[in-house]
């Protein structure tokens, strides 16, 4: 038995720290990946609040929008996945606030293991969750009307630009979700995020129908650079500076929150 453990540290001593870094954050990757498939209330989620948002706005909405020659459908699609995305980027803050406060990070950091692999593995399951979610949004969208004009290469940018933004609201909403003292408090901060963040922009409605203060924070905010980038990839229109600049939003956002969450979750399992 002796001679069995001494055999498995010395393997163990054999790898580099790189390959233990990625060997826990796959380990927790997996587990909150599990968590999803094992929960019905996320499935659910994931499945049906992009079918929802769809088929409400587009029939709601669809006859009263003037989006200047272009159908509401194609111009709302940009719009709903962003908008899924976004909220479902929020996933990882309430998955971070229950990890703490169940005290299950404690557990973890009593073990040989890279501390951020936790935070690494909601946010990684949130990618996910969000892919299912966007493949069930285009493929009811599709059912209601959409029609869009983009190439393989736009819909891999399209993919792209979504990813990384899930990426970067995820990795914003766990700072939100280590500052909470509950999930229930989790819920309504990143409600007063994300809600104007969505709706106060080019999602639902052209900007140019919005009152002139309004209209200025619409333009100039990163989901709407991220939606006109999306909106123009799909039906074939000039992208402008919106590509780029919805690239930069979401790396800016991605480095200060991976600081901010570095920094706040040291403090708070150092506790």
């Amino acid at each position: 038995m002796i001679e069995s453990t001494q055999t498995t540290m010395v393997k163990q001593a054999n790898h580099s720290k790189l390959y233990w870094i990625i060997s826990d954050n796959l380990v927790l990757i997996k587990r909150s990946i599990l968590h999803i498939i094992r929960s019905m209330d996320q499935l659910l989620g994931a499945a049906l609040q992009p079918i929802m948002f769809t088929i409400l706005f587009r029939y709601v909405f669809g006859g009263a929008v003037n989006t200047g020659g272009v159908s509401y459908v194609n111009f709302l699609v940009a719009g709903i996945l962003v908008q899924t995305a976004a909220f479902g980027g929020t996933f990882t803050a309430v998955e971070v606030a229950n990890d703490l406060q169940k005290g299950i990070i404690d557990r973890f950091k009593s073990l040989p293991m890279t501390s951020s692999a936790v935070l690494v593995g909601h946010v990684v399951a949130d990618l996910v969750r969000n892919t299912i979610s966007i493949i069930i949004m285009i493929l009811v969208a599709l059912l209601v009307g959409f029609r869009p004009t983009a190439s393989v290469t736009d819909w891999i940018l399209i993919l792209g630009i979504l990813l990384t933004f899930t990426f970067a609201i995820s990795w914003a909403s766990a700072v939100l979700g280590i500052l909470a003292k509950s999930p229930e408090a989790v819920q309504w901060m990143t409600f007063l995020v994300i809600f104007p963040l969505t709706f106060a922009s080019s999602a639902f409605v052209p900007t140019t129908s919005m009152p002139p203060i309004l209209k200025v924070f619409a333009e100039n905010q990163p989901v709407t650079h991220v939606i006109n980038s999306i909106r123009a990839l799909m039906l074939g229109t000039p992208i402008g500076n919106h590509g780029w600049l919805a690239f930069a939003w979401c790396i800016a956002i991605i480095v200060v929150s991976f600081i901010l969450v570095t920094i706040l979750f040291r403090r708070n399992t150092s506790r």
